[in-house]
């Protein structure tokens, strides 16, 4: 794209000096006083003129996802540097984390300044939600769910050695498909850390991107502030007028340190540093301003002085701020759920019964009927098929594409796709098509998903729901037959929903549609359709459409005999989902003696229910068809002995599957590695006669 050559206002030229002296005098403070910055942090030097150029597009309808060297980004679009030494210093008043995260990784819905949704440390992790945002945006035109002053334009800044992540190609996929309105700005230093261009990529992001059908694209010299303000004008009013993505390849100079902890010295030698200083942008500014702009050199040398000054005053106050009281530290994990009490008709009369998938799809409709703002996509679920196991089927045909559509094999985008989706009041629905998938996006789940909430300080949670199909059964095989349970259940900041059956399904589906925190719904394939021997008990009768379960309430589905329990005869099975009907099955061998709770969800984990039991039985048995060792039902065989020590009659034993790396194809060795009644009903046997 053409850049006209057009002159800036002296008032833009005067207000990018000043933020630029800044920005300098905030890196020589910071160097001065390292003992009392201990915390790793980045600056803006050699980056200030295209970070400002591009903030001074922006405006309060707008998205950007500053990545960890925009502090001049940051103090462009309104933030003081007072309210970022916060943030530096990690206290209490600190805006963007409350002391929870670095320097420069902001969050913000400042009514009068550009959104910003969560920002991470992980290195180009942030094109995935960013470009969410942008796919949400254009959702809510779409569909005329909100009004704008202005069409809002999302920017996603990046380094230049992140463009080679696999994940930002997604999100350059994705944005180029859809024609998005975002623009990836990415900023080229040529250093990641002490890795040269050289020895990181055959080309700049300016290249790459010609690959990205329909992703425009543009080159600057970022260190020029006239030119990169002139650019970056021509790129935001395109995307705000033409609604389709752009890429500005920028490319700037490295001057101070990678980071705090990483300095320029250990890895730079004294050419390299001359060549990036002599592209100083304030000094290019300067001499802008004086040569060509008939500017008094004096006047810009007070400039300098006056903000050094402010700089200094501003750095002692935020010394003197307060930290974080430590009994906050647990605040802002989840947000609050309006979902904590069971409601609605679960079991209406002259209903027939219907299978699990029947109940999640009746679910979505109902929410989706009643709901402008929810939306469903992932792989294979659109009109065609509905889904590989059909469990989407007829949602495409009744709300259409823009709805209800397939995306390419992008696991890490549907995932994190959700976090920009939910910021501008959405709510995705999503799939991964297979447990055994999960894994490309398990770094969207974890950087980014799971840690909003908590390192936004509640600015951010991010609402959406996952669905996995999981489990094994006739002979799917080692990729499609995993069970993840554990992996995820290590995730702090998610919550995750096992039902085993079609009423518990509906009822938990709607909870996760209200609650405002991710949710991952585990649905396992085997119980579907209850074509596996044993599970018909997995089709229920219908709930109505205003029945909710909420997560967190475990089901005692099958009491022990009080005259049994009495003589200390019983003990108690702890599963979920297809142990459920292992457990119902191998009970029937000791009649009155068994006793089953169906957690239904994992996160939460209804442990009163757990420990009442328990307590009360003596004895337990945690049944899971994940493979045993270093599971969640290990783990909480250890929670419940630890917590019931005293009324133990026997250890709590954990039984699962056999510590195999996959689920074999052929069904002889798919049966003899996962557990079965027979095998449970053994242990049961064993542990009844302690």
């Amino acid at each position: 794209m053409e850049i006209i050559k057009e002159k800036v206002a002296h008032d833009i030229l005067l207000k990018a000096y000043r933020h630029m002296m800044l920005a300098r005098a905030m890196a020589d403070v910071y160097e001065e006083n390292r003992s009392v910055t201990t915390y790793v942090h980045s600056t803006s030097r050699g980056h200030e003129a295209i970070q400002l150029a591009t903030a001074y597009q922006l405006t309060k309808d707008d998205w950007v996802s500053p990545y960890y060297r925009d502090e001049s980004l940051l103090m462009g679009i309104g933030f003081e540097p007072y309210r970022l030494m916060l943030q530096l210093l990690a206290k209490a008043e600190d805006p963007f984390s409350g002391g929870r995260s670095y320097y420069s990784h902001p969050s913000s819905r400042e009514e009068d300044k550009p959104k910003i949704i969560h920002q991470s440390s992980a290195t180009g992790m942030q094109a995935i939600p960013t470009t969410g945002v942008a796919q949400g945006i254009q959702y809510i035109e779409e569909f005329n769910l909100k009004q704008f002053e202005n069409n809002p334009v999302v920017v996603c800044s990046l380094g230049d050695n992140s463009v080679t992540e696999g994940e930002v190609a997604e999100a350059f996929q994705f944005a180029a498909l859809h024609q998005l309105p975002v623009i990836f700005l990415v900023q080229d230093n040529e250093w990641g850390i002490s890795v040269t261009k050289e020895e990181a990529r055959t080309s700049d992001a300016y290249d790459y991107a010609a690959g990205f059908v329909g992703l425009n694209r543009m080159r600057v010299n970022g260190t020029d502030f006239a030119e990169s303000y002139l650019a970056m004008k021509k790129a935001v009013d395109f995307v705000r007028t033409e609604r389709k993505p752009m890429l500005v390849c920028a490319s700037t100079v490295l001057i101070g340190h990678h980071t705090s902890g990483v300095r320029r010295e250990f890895y730079r030698d004294e050419t390299d540093l001359e060549k990036h200083r002599a592209k100083d942008p304030g000094i290019i500014l300067k001499n802008h301003l004086i040569h060509d702009e008939g500017f008094d050199e004096k006047n810009l040398d007070e400039i300098e002085i006056q903000c050094r000054k402010e700089i200094e005053e501003a750095f002692e106050k935020a010394i003197k701020a307060e930290d974080p009281k430590a009994e906050s530290v647990a605040d802002h994990v989840f947000a609050p759920t309006p979902i904590t009490e069971e409601t609605g008709t679960r079991t209406p009369e002259g209903q027939e019964k219907i299978v699990m998938v029947d109940a999640a799809i009746h679910a979505i409709q109902e929410l989706m009927w009643k709901h402008p703002e929810a939306l469903l996509y992932g792989q294979d679920v659109g009109e065609r098929i509905g889904g590989v196991f059909r469990e989407t089927v007829t949602l495409g045909a009744k709300f259409g594409i823009k709805r209800v559509f397939n995306t390419a094999i992008q696991e890490a985008y549907i995932i994190g796709s959700t976090v920009g989706m939910s910021a501008v009041g959405l709510k995705p629905i999503v799939e991964v098509q297979f447990a055994d998938y999960i894994y490309p996006g398990i770094n969207q789940l974890i950087t980014e998903i799971s840690k909003s909430s908590y390192l936004s300080y509640g600015k951010f949670p991010v609402s959406s729901i996952i669905r996995v199909p999981i489990g094994a059964y006739g002979g799917g095989g080692p990729y499609h037959s995993g069970s993840v349970e554990s992996i995820l259940a290590n995730i702090k900041g998610i919550k995750i929903a096992y039902p085993s059956n079609a009423a518990d399904f509906k009822g938990l589906l709607k909870a996760a549609y209200y609650d405002p925190n991710p949710v991952i719904m585990l649905e396992h394939k085997g119980l579907y359709w209850s074509k596996v021997p044993g599970t018909e008990d997995a089709k229920t009768i219908e709930p109505a459409e205003d029945y909710i379960l909420p997560f967190g309430k475990a089901n005692l589905i099958l009491e022990a005999d009080e005259s049994e329990m009495k003589k200390g005869r019983t003990m108690v099975v702890v599963t979920y989902g297809m142990g459920v009907f292992w457990a119902k099955e191998a009970a029937k061998k000791f009649s009155g003696r068994v006793e089953i709770i169906d957690l239904r969800t994992l996160i939460p984990l209804d442990e009163t229910l757990i420990f009442e039991r328990v307590k009360l039985h003596g004895k337990c048995i945690v049944l899971t068809e994940e493979q045993i060792q270093n599971s969640f039902a290990e783990a909480l065989a250890h929670r419940i002995s630890k917590n019931c020590f005293q009324h133990l009659d026997a250890p709590v034993e954990a039984i699962g599957a056999m510590n195999l790396p996959a689920v074999p194809i052929n069904l002889i060795l798919e049966k003899e590695m996962l557990p079965n009644a027979d095998k449970l009903a053994g242990a049961i046997e064993n542990i009844l006669k302690s």
